[in-house]
């Protein structure tokens, strides 16, 4: 049996909110209210998040 995995994670800086994918098909979105609170998750996704699954969204 294969576990679930991160397939991508999509980092909307307009919109504070970094959605992630996984294998399974699921998908989460994490809103951030704050421009503070959107800064501190950002750091920890770009520690622990794969470069080849880190993607930003286009902003226009």
């Amino acid at each position: 049996m294969i576990d679930e995995y991160l397939t991508r994670c999509v980092v909307d800086t307009l919109r504070r909110t970094i959605t992630i994918y996984s294998s399974e098909g699921d998908e989460k979105v994490v809103k951030c209210d704050t421009v503070d609170e959107f800064m501190n998750v950002l750091n920890l996704v770009r520690e622990t998040c794969p470069e080849d699954v880190l993607v930003y969204s286009d902003p226009l």
